[in-house]
């Protein structure tokens, strides 16, 4: 950030008098300026005994399977934007469920929060943002070619709630690690 968003003046980074981290700030006219992280919602569409997923369209991880998904938007509750969601990306008509998994994700500011839904039926029509939209059963999920780890994770303890007869709420977090060469 460079400059401050209410009066146009240069922001400087700082530690605000009260607070205990640095932060934009404008000398000017004395607006703080948070930045928090951002919040991903999204699904995990469920057809009889297979689960949807869309192979993205857009970076990053062009290409990659991913649940439906994306940024909440401004004026939305959690429930509406990971439905909003499925139907932007997949064109699935959903009953949505409960919260099942939340995945901080600190090194990108984002915290991931996914809801299980049941399908109304199997029609899909996916949105811009998507390749395409299937329907996997477990043994055929692409494991190799899932775009997200939060994804990844999700659906881990989606199939393990699922063989067990019982689904759970489960918080995790996703930790950076670079990939290692060789």
């Amino acid at each position: 950030m460079k400059f401050c968003s209410v009066c146009g003046h240069e922001v400087l980074l700082g530690v605000p008098p009260g607070d205990n981290r640095s932060r934009y700030s404008c000398p000017q006219c004395g607006t703080i300026h948070y930045q928090n992280p951002n919040v991903v919602l999204g699904t995990i569409p469920v057809w009889q005994d297979k689960v949807l997923l869309c192979r993205r369209a857009i970076e990053p991880r062009y290409g990659f399977w991913t649940l439906p998904a994306g940024f909440m938007e401004n004026g939305e509750t959690t429930a509406e934007g990971a439905e909003r969601e499925t139907v932007e990306e997949a064109g699935a008509r959903i009953a949505l469920g409960e919260p099942f998994s939340m995945l901080d994700v600190p090194h990108v500011n984002q915290v991931h929060v996914f809801f299980r839904a049941d399908m109304l039926d199997a029609s899909l029509d996916p949105g811009p943002e998507s390749l395409e939209a299937r329907l996997f059963a477990e043994a055929e999920v692409p494991w190799d070619a899932i775009a997200f780890r939060t994804v990844e994770q999700t659906l881990r303890w989606y199939f393990a709630d699922r063989a067990r007869g019982a689904f759970s709420m489960h918080v995790g977090a996703i930790r950076y690690e670079p990939r290692r060469k060789g």
